[in-house]
This record gives structure tokens, C-alpha cells and sequence, in this order.
């Protein structure tokens, strides 16, 4: 405890409010407020309320002190005075405490201690503490004196002055409360240095909002000290007892954040004092409120009340923008403010989206929250409205209408088309943003140039901010604002850069990223420090595929320190600040000219003078180079261009310009001169021309004039006159080359261009192959969105063809356009939409903002063009269209194999190699490679020692020069040298993967004697089994991984083939999983029930012929360890366990939850065994299973430390409360929740139920949780507790007839819950059909209603054989109609009674299954899809090695084909050959099918350069067709018979003769149905039961 008598007197500062200076502000206040309570709030009692957090903290020291001095003050007064009483009451924290119950039990406390009305209550800790304690001050004993102590930033600077006080309640926060102003606040700021991080943060939202309403003084302090006001919480300096308590002891940092919160409570206290019961002013208290607290509403249990109100002050400034009130230059003021003190701006931020996960706030749930707002009046809505920094619309809330809140908040917008009728200005006059290029150029240019530059005209987007806040980061140039934000004077650093204080996050911005890239080399090692000695770019997901690789190696080259900490050629990177040394550079060019411009912007920095030469052939995008050099000229360095793209850059210091006018961007240009140009109207852009630095700015005389439109263009404007809708002209040819951007613009403009003499109506872009390394591929974006419109569109080399077609044919896609989070894509898109019929939807409309934020707001108010907003859940697209650099492909860190000699080190590797398209080095070929010596010979020569020093010297350096993109097999002895040991272990640390192999060891010595393999290497002078004893411990502690392999050979050559394809699925499997690529794990949001079968064999060996029974209907195994049997004569437990595992993964491929049950949880493993269970659970991490249960009762340490080496596995955090005493509504179930919610990943809380209420009560729990972002568990076991597990959700524990036992009391089946959930109507019956004809004979009944019977669903399947299609529609229309297969003849003319096509559908040209979904307003929706194709590429897949010259061949150009030609393309088949008699259905199918690689043949005998691995045959059974053996020429290829009647048609019969393996039309109608039955459902198929009843059958 400290002693409170050697505390200084503080120095105070003092806030009136309500005429009174009751605001104490200060360091170390402790001894002043106890002193000052006591002398001026002299009452019998002090009642102190607080939370456990604090009270843990400071309680102890408070009570002593208070004590302490009371009694002090009691003697000075002599005549026996009794010292006043000391209480106090600790509650819970968090806001689930601020409710009616807690402030009962506060009350009640109060009335048992018999406190009186002269008691004096003291709320000591943050708002909840504030707001509830204060509402107790207000009605105990109606009314009696309070004091705050506020504890947190958000207190101190708001809920604790103004007293409003108050509970919540399930309809809203703070509905009941009252006025009660406390008699003292008392903030201390020293109690900031003990928040957390978001704490802090979280108060800097409410300082933020404060300056951004009232002061722009004071938000310019926090725009440009946010270093220090951080510094002062976070990194607080601590040279002296009680710093900052006096004014001699206060650090800079300390009286700044002290300025900083005077500030906000002088202001509060202002507001309170002219409006304390908030009838006007202090409604403006309220900005960003009214958004962020029904934000809040919906997140309060993820996200903290500043963090919500920093997004809604986003939303609502975008609001103010949208109507007019509010220029982009304070909306990007206030974004970039809150972004620097680390406050979320949208939900997506990457800081809080670890909270958030994939919850939403739907906009009609806040609309609806909205309306209960206290500045309402009735229904209307009243927001703050910012007119400018430091200044309000209005001194109080302004009323805004629905449709415009709704249109900021919804993530989508619907355009309406533009017709005859619409009020759309006939001439329109604007500006558009500034140059992005040219923005981010000069920023740089200024930044590092010596005096002072005043920008005019700066693009204000997350581009450049993402530049401006990086270039600040490096600490090298001031950035001020002055006109209202419109003008950013600049004063550069001369160069002078320093070591950022924390990495630099750049989002998507692709132009930051590579100008930074070259900036960072120019950091000084002088600025190092050991806390920071290296710059780290990174960026968000999309960013880090983006390729920089190019650049890079250039930089290396130089003699720069860059290295890649994720992907090789992609961000993030880590540079060392040695400066750059200049001289001779070489760069290719051809991907980007940004790579160029970012070596030319920094190269006068460098050591010496640099000569920078272009290679790989023709320059991209020349005219932005051009740019460059021009615009380093306007700052002093001239640039000298020599032959051959080579150029001479002088070493110098840039000389800013007294003022630099940022012109137009060209790119953005386009749009609303492309607007102009297709719907017919006119407008001019009086701030871009023909004197342009940008290549853009060619766009409307290249572009646009040729394509019908009248152009005007001056130095410096530009004017286009479009002609009559539906009028535009296409463009035969087009190389646009100098202005790729402008491409996508062009490219929707072509979609409804047409012919007047009705001839080829085609536009050809070319030129624009860097587009495809942007924010996305953007030339594969326009071509998929496109073609939802019906637009035909496909890729070319290096650009785009488009087919124009008629206006009134194209129809908006259903889901919307995708963007691609590309902000081109999305205002190119808008564009198009102005003249769609029936409205257009654009996704993500957010992504504008990276270079025109205001897009959609001057599309209406300037341009004319209406719109409404739309909330539409984000779509996990098919298609992946990220970035991928074509010459370096982005790879993980190099895989690392050890293990024993023989195990299949080098096998494994090559499959790794082969699936990871990694390179494989076997380290015995590359040592002896590199020393040019045997390692046998070396040996005989050195000895072992000298071996293994040499062996830790090579593989050290082999890792270190090949750090990514390898799969490195070790020899069986690294593990012996320590340096090699220590060199393994380090690698794993930083997030490396070594993976052990491991084999039967007896097997393992056996087949190295068999096959005389033990001669590569020396005599290892001791037994095979010795050597395995000693590196075995030396082999797990290396290793972060452990790969059990069941093979009983090494490799292809030595084993059965069909066991090597199960050892290379299970491997692949493993992989996939260990690196993330694919982790098999169970989908939380998917809609149906899901469920695990616990297994409970004592041994999986006799059990594995039934696993694909017992795992009907599940989604995932449960491996009981604890049931597995330990009465083993050899080995050890944990081996066995690693066989039994191996063998359950090589059975199945569901996910494995790993379960150890002690016990006292109803298990068999020993409770006190902790250690040694711990120990199994991470074995169970090593060896890549999907799930691991852990029981939080635990210690703490255990699970945390598991828990940090978890990778991709998801821990279950499990409670069972065996005993049968915890009930539902308990305190006790809250905090097991709160528990296993810190713990899991998958909450699982199992209770036991002695009645059929406790399932109620279960129920009422769940919904008591409210939002949530984790998937829970929760079930009762016994019999009167098997109504849970009928209802419960995720992952249901589910028994099966052929188990020996069930794993706990009152488990069900897959079948009976499905039956169970029919009978209380959870499951109602649902029809199928087949529609046909003829269709008689069909088996697809037998498949279905074999699949509905065994797992328990209460549908069934019939068939409906009609002519007419028309006949269908009243079944389509029934509630009852569950979904149909659809076949001959109606595969076509089905669809128009569909509302959404799959884009499988629409590419096939063929419908055959109908699947019947909900939308997320409940409406019914009938979607078409095609599960023919799906059926051939599974059945190929598994059986074919696809290579970049695989090719195919098609016999038959009808409908059936069109599948078969579609699987082929999906399974990578680069090559497709077609027969067919007629040669004008292939030539369709080329003309349809444009780059699928189509070669028609005009004879099955001709001769091929790549015979076909794949033979599918399209054609009828009965065809008389001879197939010659020129066509069977690959060893073993595939044949797929597509009629299935009969089953061995003459061509299976002639592949059989040749060795190739025949899949049967039978088999193809049994696995689409299994995929028809599997979409229909959301259940995996019991397809055992399904082939052998169908086939069966099909015998029959």
C-alpha cells in the first residue's frame, strides 16, 4: 500500500458547471478528494459503489486512505468528534449490471448497512457504474448527495457531467432514469494509465465529437498530437513518484492530454449549465448517437459504446454530405481523425471485425431502433447535422427524412433507369475529384521536398488519406489545413524520415503501397530505437494478393533489406532503414508503370545517383511515367530519359513550390461524361482538358466521339453531347493502352452499342492487360458482370470483347453487380444501370470512396440520376477474382518434412509440392548437390560430427535463401545436432510449419532391409529401433505438426495404387487443413441443423466398415479418447491414439472433434491426469484435427497456452455439469458462458434435466443471449432431456443403432431427431418430383426417397411425366413443393417459371434441378441450377492428375454435352476436342464457349498432339458409332458414359480392353442425385444406402 502522506499536493484545474466549479481535474487527486468530500459533503455516511475490476485495483488502497484521513480530520475537530462511515458495495461489471435487478440489490445494501438521507454515495468507476449509481443517488430516500469518480476516458469527458442517470432495460439503454446532477466530479487522470488500450480508445470517440461539433481548434490539437495524447495513457513516463501530480512533474504528453480532456468537459459542462434537461443545445451532445447507438443496440455485446459512436459520426457526416451541408474535406478531416487514434469507421475496420465476425446490422432493424430516440418527435427523426468542422447545421438536432437516413446506411443502391419522363438536366456542369495519381504523387513529392507547399484541389478519398496518414507515420513532413480543410499546407522534411512508431496499414491502396514501398528504403538507421527498428507495410486481405514482387527485387538488388512476412511478392514487408544506395537499377515494367514512378519519386534521395533502367519488354501505362517526371520537375529535379527506357536521376532535394493546383482526375472524368454519352444528355467538365498530364483525359475525343457522341474539348475543359438513347456505336478496334483505367467505362458503354445497318455490332478493347493485377482482375470482373446482364462478353489477351445489345434486352442481375471491392467496377457499373430497365443493384457501393467518396451523392444532386437504398447480405461469390501476379505466384513459408528414414518424407513432400505448386528439395540431393561430395563419402572422410555441423549450416541457409514457396525433406538425423534442434524450434516460432512423419516403426525397419535402401548413407553403428528411441522426443519438440502415414510401402512404386490414393487424399486433407487452405470445418451460418455422431469403439480397427453408415446425416465425428482402450501389452497410449485417429481419418473425411471426457465429466480418462490429458490435446493440434473439446474447468494456464498454438483447429469450450445441479437461470450457468466464451471458438454448455421445463428453460437462456458471435451448444442429457437436442442447432451430439453404447444418457439419431422435429411441425413434409417425359422407367425416385427414409425426413419423391410444361406451374406454386429434378424435354422451358438461374444454369444453357429458397425477408424463391456437370467432375476428379496440357475430347455437340463441356473447363482441362457428325453444333458450342479451349474434329481417327486423358460420351447407348484406337492413346484415361442404359455400352467396353477406367451412366445419375438431394436438403447424403438400394434396383 502506498503511503498517502508523501503525496505532493496536486495542481487542480477547475470547470464550472450549473454556476459551480464542481469539476476537480488533475494527477493523483486521491488525498484532495477524500479531504475535500469530507469538509464539503459532510454527511454520517460514504457509501463507495463500484466493480470488481476496480475494486481489485484500487479499493483496498481507497478504503485505508479514506479511513485514515477521516480520522485525521475527526481529531483536528476535537470534542470527541466521531469520524464519518466508510462503505462499500462491488457489483459485476459490464452493462448487463445497469439494470433494474442491480440497482435493487444496491438499494438494498444501502437500507441493511442503515444509511439514511444523510448519506453521501460515490460512483467510483466508468459510465455503467456512473449511470446506475447515480440513478440510486437520484430515488433512495428520494434523493441524497452523489460524487463521481469517473475511471474511464468515456466517463470522464461525458457520462459523468451533465447528470443523466439511468438503467436499462430490455427495450433500449438508459429508458428509465432521471436528472441528478453529483456535487462533485472528481477526474483523475492517472486512472487512464491502468485502462486497456480499447478502453482508451473507445473514450477518444466522445473527445473526438466534442471538437468536431463545437471547436475546430481543438480538433486540430487532436488531428496533429496523436502521438502524444496516446503516449500519455499508453506509454506513460513514470521518472518520479506521482509524475504530473504538480506542474514541476508534468510531462508535455501529460499536459496535453490534460488540455485535451479540460477541453471536452468545459464543453459538456457549457451544454449542461444553458440545457440541462436537454431541450435544445444539448441535443447536440447527441452527434453520432442516433446511428451509434442503434448500432450499439444490436452490437452491445461485442462492441464498446465509442466505438459505435465513431462509426455512426461517420455515417452521420455522410449524412450531412449526402444533403448538401457538408463538403468531402471534413468528412475525410473527422474519418482520418477517429482512424488515428484507432476507432472503427464502418464495421468492416479489420480492428473490430475480430469482434464482430459476419454479424450485420440490418438497416430495417436500425431504422426501427431509431424510432425510439428521445430527439424524436413523434416519427420523425432528428440527427445532429455537421456543417464544417467545429460547427453544427443547427444549435440543436435536425429532422432528416427515412429515405435519406436509409440510403447512407444501406451497403447497396438500386438505380432507377432514366426514360423520357425522367427530370434529369438536359446540361450539366461540374467538377469531379481531384487526380488521384496526381495526388498521391505530389504528397510524396512534398513530403520529402525542403519548405513549405499549399495543395489546392487534393483528392480527399481513402487512397489518399491511406497516403497522407502513412507519410506521417514516418514522421518526415507537417501537414496542416486551412481553408475549411480545402487547401493542405505542407511542409516537407527534406527526406529526413524515421522509423514508424507501429506498422503502416495502407487497405487496399495499391499507389500507397508501391510509392511507400521506395519511400521506406529511405528511413535512416539513426532513427532506430530498440522498441522500433524496422518498417512494416501491410495491408487488408486483398491488398496482400496484390503483386509487388517486381519492385521489390529491384530494391534488393540495390542493396535494400526487404523481406516478405506472409506471401511471397505481396505485402506486408518488412524494410530495414539503411537508406538507398542509388547507382545502377534495373526493373521490369511491364506490369506496372506505378513501380517506375515509385523508384523516380524517391531516387534523388539515394547515396549516389541512379541510372534507372526498364526491361521485360514494352513499358505499361508510358504516360503516367511521363507524369512523374513532370511533375519532380515542378519541384526542382529534372529528369534526364536516355535510349532505351533508360533514366538518369540526379541526387538532390525537391524545393516545394509555394502552391501546387491538383487538376481533375481523367479516370473518374469518364463517368459523367459517359453518363452523357448514354442517356443522351449533356455535360461539361470545366476543370480537365486537352493539356491534361493524364492519359484519361483522352477518353471522350478517342472514345466517346467515335462511338456517336458530339465532343468539345479546350486546354482545360471538356464538354459531350450524347446522342439519342440506344444511339452509341461500337467499337470495332481500340487499344487503349495510354488510358487503361478508362477501359471498364468503355466497356459498359459498348454493352449497348448497336449497328444501324444491323451488321457486327462488337467492340474490341486491347491494350489493358495491367488491369488485371489491380484491385481485382478487372478485365474477368467486366466480363462475368457483364454476362449477367445477357451482355456476351469475353477475355481476351490482353483485354475485353464485347457484343452490343439492345437496351430493352438487358436485365439487372438479380443479386446485383458484384464490385469486387474495385471502385471503378462499381461507378463503371452505375453508369450502365442509368438505362438497364427495372433498375440496377450495385454492391458494396462503399469501395467509391477510394477515389470519389461523394460518387453517389453528386450522381442524384448533379447529376440527376435517382437511386434508393438496399440492404443486401455481402455474397461469397463463386468466382475469385483477386489479384494474382502471373510471373510470381504468392506462396506461404517454406514446409519443412522430418522424421525417419523410410517413413515417405519424400513421397509426402512431392504430393505437398505437387498441391501447393511449391518446389521440393530433398536435402540429401541438395547437399551433395552443393558440396559436390556423397554424403556417404563425406562421412567416411569427416565423421558424423563434422556431418552434422555442416548438415545445420545447409539447411539454415537453405531456409534462409528459400523462405517461402518450398517443401524442404529433411534426412532422418537433423534432429541430433542441438543447433539444428534450436534452428527447427526457432522456425516454428515464427510461424513456420515442420511437420513430423511418422510410420510404424517396426514396418519402417522391415522395408528398409527388404529393399536394401539403407546404403545411401553410413551405418548408423547402432540398431534402427535404438536411433528411432533417442530422436523420437528430438522429433516432437522440432515439430509443430505430425503426419501419421498407414502406407505399407514408400511411394507409388511400393504400394497397392488404390492405398496409396486414400494415403494421398488423407495427406492433401491434412495440408489443405495445416495451412489454411481449406479447413473442413463446419459452416455456423448455414441454415439447417447440423450434427456430430459420437463414437464409442474401445478400438476403430473393426469398426471402420461401418463408419459410412454410422455417419448418416452428420456433419462431423467425435473420436472419444478417453472410451478408446489403454490396456495396451506394447506402446504407448498416446501412440495408439495416433493410429486409431490416423485410421478414422483415412475412413472418412468429416471433420474430427478430439474429446477427452475425465471422470468426473461423465468420461474415463482419470481426473487426475491433467497434464497428461493436456498432453493428448496437443498431440491432437500436431495432428490437424478439425476441433478440439476442452473442458474450461481446467486451469487456466493449460487452456491458454493450448489455445495460443490452436493454428486453424476450433476449440469447443465445453461445460458439463454431470452433477445434475446447475439450472438455466442461474448465475452460475452466466459465467460458465462468459467462461467458455473467452476460451472457444464453439461454446458447449450441457446440463441435466429432471423435468421437461429444464428444456424451457434452456430455450429462454439461448434467447436471453440475444446477438451472439460464436455458435453454441446447449443441451440436457437424460431421457427428460432429449426435447433439447431435437432443438438445438449447431452440432448436435448424435448417436447411431450399429455404436456399442451411446456417449452420453438420452442421445438420439439423425433419424429420430428428423422424425422428432416432424412431429412437433419444426419439419413439415415437403413433395418431389421428376418433370419429363418419358420418364416411366426413371430410378431417380429410388435415389431420393431412399435417401428421405434413412435419415428419418418426412418428404417424398414422385414423378410427374407431362408433355407440356404449362402443367407444372400449379405444383411450382404449391407450399408443399420441396424441389424436382427436371429432364428431356423441359430443360429449357422450365426456366421461365424460375426467379433466379445459377450461373452454372445459364453457362450450360440447361436447367435440371429446382431448389426452393428463402430470400431474407422470408419470401419463397424458385432457383435453377445444373447438377449434371457436378456429377461428372466429381466422379473425374479424384481419378485424374490434371496438368497445364491436359486435354479432352467430347463425342456429341447436343444439350447432354454442354455439361460435359462445362465439368471439363471446371476440372482445368485447357484442351477440349468435340466430335460430332454436324459441324455446326460445335461451332455453336465455340461461339458460346469462347475460352474454353474448343477444337472441333472432323474424325475420331484423325491424329492429335494431345491425346485426350478424358473421354465423355454425350451421344445415345444405340448410336452405331465405331470408336478407333487412336483415341485410347493416354495410359489410363477416363471415360464417362453419359447414357445409362445399358449399363456397358460399346464404348466402356473398348476402354476396358484398353486399360481405361469407365465410369457408368448409372453412377453419373447417382452422384448429381446424391447433389440434388444434398442442395435440396442441406444434408449430407447417406450414399452407401443410395447405391447399393439403387443399384440394386437397377439390376432388377
Amino acid at each position: 500500500m502506498s503511503n498517502f502522506t508523501e503525496q505532493p499536493e496536486p495542481f487542480i484545474e477547475k470547470v464550472s458547471i450549473l454556476h459551480e466549479e464542481s469539476i476537480i481535474i488533475g494527477f493523483h487527486l486521491t488525498e484532495y478528494m477524500i479531504r475535500d468530500i469530507i469538509l464539503n459533503i459532510p454527511v454520517s455516511t460514504y457509501a463507495l459503489i463500484t466493480d470488481s475490476n476496480i475494486a481489485s485495483l484500487y479499493l483496498e488502497n481507497l478504503s485505508n486512505q479514506f479511513k485514515n484521513i477521516a480520522s485525521k480530520l475527526s481529531l483536528s475537530k476535537g470534542n470527541n468528534s466521531v469520524p464519518p462511515r466508510f462503505i462499500s458495495y462491488t457489483i459485476p461489471p459490464g452493462e448487463q449490471s445497469k439494470s433494474r435487478d442491480t440497482k435493487a440489490d444496491i438499494e438494498d445494501f444501502l437500507l441493511s448497512q442503515a444509511c439514511t438521507r444523510d448519506t453521501c454515495i460515490i460512483a467510483f468507476g466508468g459510465g455503467v457504474i456512473g449511470d446506475l449509481v447515480g440513478f440510486v443517488a437520484a430515488t433512495f430516500m428520494r434523493g441524497v448527495p452523489f460524487v463521481q469518480v469517473p475511471t474511464t476516458l468515456l466517463a470522464m469527458v461525458d457520462s459523468s457531467i451533465g447528470g443523466k442517470t439511468a438503467v436499462d432495460t430490455p427495450h433500449g439503454k438508459n429508458l428509465i432514469g432521471a436528472f441528478w446532477q453529483p456535487k462533485r466530479i472528481y477526474i483523475d487522470i492517472i486512472y487512464l494509465e491502468s485502462l486497456p488500450e480499447r478502453q482508451f480508445i473507445n473514450g477518444m470517440a466522445e473527445v473526438i465529437k466534442t471538437a468536431a461539433i463545437w471547436k475546430e481548434s481543438d480538433f486540430v490539437i487532436l488531428e496533429n498530437n496523436v502521438a502524444s495524447i496516446r503516449d500519455a495513457v499508453l506509454n506513460p513516463k513514470k521518472d518520479i513518484p506521482f509524475q504530473g501530480a504538480t506542474l514541476e512533474t508534468r510531462t508535455p504528453s501529460q499536459s496535453l492530454l490534460l488540455s485535451v480532456i479540460r477541453s471536452s468537459a468545459e464543453f459538456k459542462a457549457y451544454v449542461v449549465t444553458h440545457d440541462e434537461k436537454e431541450s435544445g443545445l444539448r441535443g447536440l451532445l447527441n452527434f453520432g448517437h442516433s446511428i451509434g447507438h442503434a448500432i450499439e443496440a444490436i452490437m452491445y455485446e461485442v462492441l464498446l459504446h465509442g466505438e459505435c459512436v465513431s462509426i455512426g459520426m461517420v455515417k452521420e457526416v455522410e449524412l450531412a454530405r449526402s444533403l448538401g451541408h457538408l463538403n468531402q474535406v471534413a468528412v475525410g478531416r473527422l474519418v482520418r481523425c477517429l482512424e488515428s487514434y484507432g476507432l472503427p469507421i464502418s464495421l468492416d475496420d479489420k480492428n473490430i471485425r475480430k469482434f464482430v465476425g459476419n454479424r450485420r446490422c440490418p438497416v430495417d432493424k436500425l431504422m426501427e431502433i431509431m424510432k425510439v430516440d428521445k430527439k424524436n418527435i413523434g416519427d420523425k427523426k432528428r440527427i445532429v447535422i455537421l456543417s464544417g468542422i467545429g460547427k453544427t447545421l443547427e444549435q440543436k438536432a435536425t429532422f432528416v427524412a427515412d429515405s435519406a437516413i436509409r440510403k447512407v446506411l444501406s451497403p447497396a443502391v438500386s438505380i432507377i433507369p432514366v426514360n423520357s419522363s425522367s427530370n434529369v438536366p438536359k446540361h450539366i456542369t461540374m467538377t469531379t475529384p481531384g487526380s488521384k495519381s496526381i495526388s498521391n504523387r505530389v504528397l510524396v513529392l512534398s513530403a520529402l521536398g525542403s519548405g513549405t507547399c499549399r495543395l489546392k484541389g487534393l483528392l480527399h478519398s481513402d487512397d489518399t488519406q491511406v497516403m497522407l496518414v502513412g507519410l506521417q507515420n514516418l514522421g518526415g513532413a507537417k501537414f496542416e489545413w486551412e481553408d475549411d480543410g480545402e487547401t493542405l499546407v505542407v511542409t516537407g522534411g527534406s527526406g529526413n524520415l524515421k522509423v514508424p512508431d507501429k506498422e503502416i496499414y495502407l487497405g487496399n491502396a495499391g499507389t500507397a503501397a508501391r510509392f511507400l514501398t521506395t519511400v521506406c528504403t529511405l528511413v535512416s538507421a539513426e532513427t532506430k530505437t530498440e522498441t522500433r527498428n524496422i518498417t512494416i507495410l501491410t495491408g487488408n486481405a486483398r491488398m496482400k494478393q496484390r503483386p509487388i514482387g517486381h519492385l521489390v527485387d529491384a530494391l534488393r538488388e540495390n542493396g535494400s533489406k526487404i523481406n516478405y512476412l506472409e506471401n511471397e511478392g505481396c505485402l506486408p514487408l518488412e524494410i530495414a532503414p539503411l537508406g538507398l544506395h542509388g547507382g545502377a537499377i534495373n526493373l521490369s515494367a511491364s506490369i506496372s508503370s506505378q513501380y517506375v514512378s515509385s523508384i523516380l519519386l524517391s531516387a534523388p534521395y539515394a547515396k549516389e545517383p541512379m541510372t534507372l533502367s526498364l526491361t521485360g519488354g514494352q513499358v505499361i501505362s508510358q504516360p503516367y511515367i511521363d507524369m512523374t517526371i513532370a511533375m519532380m520537375n515542378s519541384f526542382g529535379i529534372k529528369v534526364e530519359r536516355l535510349d532505351g527506357d533508360v533514366y538518369r536521376i540526379p541526387k538532390g532535394c525537391y524545393k516545394n513550390p509555394s502552391e501546387y493546383i491538383i487538376e481533375a482526375d481523367a479516370s473518374s472524368a469518364t463517368y459523367p461524361l459517359a453518363i452523357a454519352a448514354i442517356t443522351g444528355i449533356k455535360c461539361t467538365l470545366p476543370n480537365i482538358g486537352s493539356a491534361s498530364l493524364q492519359g484519361d483525359a483522352a477518353f471522350a475525343v478517342k472514345v466517346l466521339q467515335p462511338m456517336g457522341c458530339t465532343v468539345t474539348q479546350t486546354v482545360t475543359s471538356t464538354t459531350v453531347q450524347g446522342p439519342p438513347i440506344g444511339s452509341l456505336r461500337p467499337l470495332p478496334e481500340i487499344d487503349m493502352e495510354t488510358m487503361t483505367d478508362a477501359f471498364l467505362t468503355a466497356s459498359v458503354l459498348a454493352a449497348v452499342a448497336s449497328n444501324q445497318n444491323d451488321g457486327e455490332c462488337i467492340t474490341r478493347i486491347t491494350g489493358v492487360a495491367n488491369q488485371r493485377v489491380k484491385e481485382c482482375n478487372r478485365i474477368a470482373a467486366m466480363v462475368n458482370e457483364l454476362n449477367k446482364f445477357g451482355v456476351t462478353a469475353s477475355e481476351l489477351p490482353d483485354g475485353i470483347q464485347i457484343h452490343g445489345a439492345k437496351i430493352q434486352s438487358l436485365k439487372g442481375p438479380e443479386k446485383g453487380v458484384k464490385c469486387y471491392d474495385d471502385h471503378r467496377v462499381a461507378m463503371s457499373f452505375s453508369v450502365l444501370g442509368c438505362v438497364v430497365p427495372n433498375g440496377t443493384i450495385i454492391r458494396e457501393k462503399k469501395c467509391v470512396e477510394k477515389t470519389w467518396p461523394n460518387w453517389w451523392d453528386d450522381l442524384e444532386s448533379k447529376l440527376g440520376i435517382q437511386f434508393d437504398g438496399l440492404d443486401i447480405e455481402p455474397e461469397h461469390d463463386l468466382h475469385d477474382l483477386s489479384v494474382k501476379d502471373k510471373t510470381k505466384t504468392s506462396k506461404g513459408k517454406s514446409l519443412v518434412f522430418i522424421g525417419m528414414r523410410g517413413v515417405g518424407k519424400s513421397s509426402l513432400g512431392k504430393v505437398a509440392a505437387n498441391l501447393l505448386n511449391y518446389q521440393f528439395v530433398d536435402f540429401d540431393i541438395y547437399f551433395e548437390t552443393t558440396l559436390s561430395i556423397s554424403i556417404h563419402d563425406f562421412v567416411e572422410k569427416q565423421g558424423w560430427s563434422a556431418f552434422r555441423e555442416k548438415e545445420f549450416e545447409i539447411i539454415k541457409s537453405l531456409l534462409q535463401s528459400h523462405p517461402s514457396g518450398y517443401i524442404i525433406s529433411c534426412g532422418g538425423g537433423v534432429v541430433e545436432n542441438p543447433s539444428s534442434r534450436d534452428f527447427l524450434k526457432a522456425y516454428i516460432r515464427e510461424k513456420g510449419i515442420v511437420i513430423h512423419v511418422v510410420r510404424d516403426i517396426k514396418e519402417v525397419e522391415n522395408y528398409l532391409k527388404n529393399l536394401n535402401r539403407d546404403t545411401a548413407r553410413p551405418a548408423y553403428g547402432e540398431t534402427f529401433i535404438d536411433v528411432w528411441k533417442r530422436r523420437e522426443g528430438w522429433y516432437k519438440e522440432c515439430s509443430n505438426y505430425e503426419y501419421v502415414s498407414l502406407t505399407a510401402g514408400n511411394g507409388t512404386d511400393d504400394i497397392d495404387p488404390s492405398n496409396w490414393y486414400r494415403e494421398e487424399k488423407d495427406f492433401s486433407r491434412f495440408l489443405k487443413f495445416i495451412v489454411g487452405h481449406e479447413t473442413n470445418q463446419v459452416n455456423y451460418e448455414r441454415k439447417n441443423k447440423t450434427f456430430f455422431v459420437s463414437l464409442t469403439y474401445s478400438d476403430m480397427s473393426p469398426a471402420l466398415q461401418h463408419i459410412p453408415t454410422i455417419t448418416h446425416g452428420v456433419d462431423a465425428i467425435e473420436l472419444r479418447v478417453d472410451l478408446l482402450s489403454n490396456n495396451l501389452q506394447t506402446g504407448s497410449f498416446v501412440d495408439y491414439v495416433s493410429n486409431q485417429l490416423a485410421l478414422l481419418k483415412r475412413s472418412s473425411t468429416f471433420p474430427i472433434i478430439f474429446t477427452v471426457r475425465t471422470q468426473g465429466q461423465g468420461g474415463k480418462f482419470p481426473d487426475t491426469q491433467e497434464k497428461e490429458m493436456f498432453s493428448l490435446l496437443a498431440q491432437a493440434l500436431k495432428w490437424g484435427c478439425e476441433y478440439v473439446d476442452i473442458e474450461i474447468c481446467w486451469s487456466h494456464d493449460l487452456i491458454s497456452n493450448l489455445i495460443k498454438n490452436k493454428g486453424h483447429t476450433k476449440i469447443i469450450a465445453s461445460w458439463h455439469d454431470v452433477t445434475g445441479t446447475a439450472k438455466w437461470d442461474s448465475e452460475e450457468i452466466r459465467r460458465r458462458y462468459k467462461t467458455a466464451e473467452e476460451y472457444g471458438d464453439i461454446i458447449k454448455i450441457v446440463c441435466r434435466a429432471e423435468s421437461v421445463i429444464d428444456n424451457f428453460k434452456l430455450q429462454e437462456f439461448i434467447l436471453s443471449l440475444k446477438t451472439r458471435t460464436k455458435p453454441i451448444i446447449t443441451i440436457n442429457m437424460g431421457a427428460e432431456g432429449q426435447l433439447s437436442r431435437v432443438l438445438n442447432e449447431f452440432l448436435t451430439p448424435v448417436t447411431h443403432p450399429l455404436l456399442p453404447s451411446k456417449a452420453a444418457p438420452g442421445q438420439l439419431s439423425v433419424s429420430e431427431i428428423h422424425q422428432a422435429l416432424h412431429l412437433i411441425g419444426q419439419l413439415p413434409k415437403k413433395n418431389f418430383y421428376l418433370f419429363g417425359t418419358p420418364i416411366s422407367h426413371s430410378m431417380s425416385p429410388v435415389i431420393h426417397n431412399t435417401g428421405f427414409e434413412t435419415l428419418g425426413l418426412p418428404h417424398y419423391y414422385d414423378l410427374f411425366e407431362t408433355e407440356n410444361i404449362e402443367n407444372v406451374k400449379p405444383i411450382l406454386q404449391d407450399l408443399q413443393f420441396g424441389g424436382a429434378s427436371v429432364t428431356i424435354p423441359h430443360k429449357i422451358n422450365i426456366m421461365k417459371y424460375l426467379d433466379h438461374i445459377s450461373e452454372h444454369a445459364k453457362l450450360i444453357g440447361a436447367v435440371n434441378t429446382i431448389i426452393v429458397e428463402n430470400d431474407l425477408n422470408g419470401n419463397r424463391k424458385l432457383i435453377g441450377d445444373n447438377t449434371d456437370w457436378l456429377g461428372i467432375f466429381h466422379l473425374v476428379k479424384p481419378l485424374l492428375r490434371i496438368g497445364s496440357s491436359s486435354s479432352g475430347l467430347i463425342i456429341g455437340a447436343g444439350g447432354t454435352s454442354r455439361a460435359g463441356l462445362y465439368a471439363l473447363h471446371q476440372l482445368g482441362i485447357s484442351t477440349i476436342y468435340i466430335y460430332n457428325r454436324t459441324s455446326e453444333k460445335i461451332s455453336d458450342l465455340a461461339s458460346q464457349f469462347p475460352t474454353y479451349g474448343i477444337i472441333p474434329l472432323t474424325s475420331l481417327s484423325q491424329t492429335l498432339t494431345q491425346p485426350p486423358q478424358i473421354i465423355i460420351s454425350a451421344i445415345p447407348a444405340t448410336s452405331n458409332l465405331e470408336f478407333p484406337d487412336e483415341i485410347f492413346q493416354f495410359n489410363r484415361g477416363i471415360i464417362v458414359e453419359m447414357a445409362y442404359k445399358p449399363r456397358r455400352t460399346n464404348l466402356l467396353k473398348k476402354g476396358e480392353e484398353k486399360g481405361w477406367i469407365g465410369i457408368e451412366g448409372i453412377q453419373l445419375l447417382i452422384e448429381q442425385g446424391i447433389h440434388q438431394f444434398e442442395r435440396w436438403t442441406g444434408k449430407n447424403a447417406p450414399r452407401n444406402i443410395i447405391e447399393e438400394i439403387t443399384l440394386k434396383k437397377y439390376k432388377e
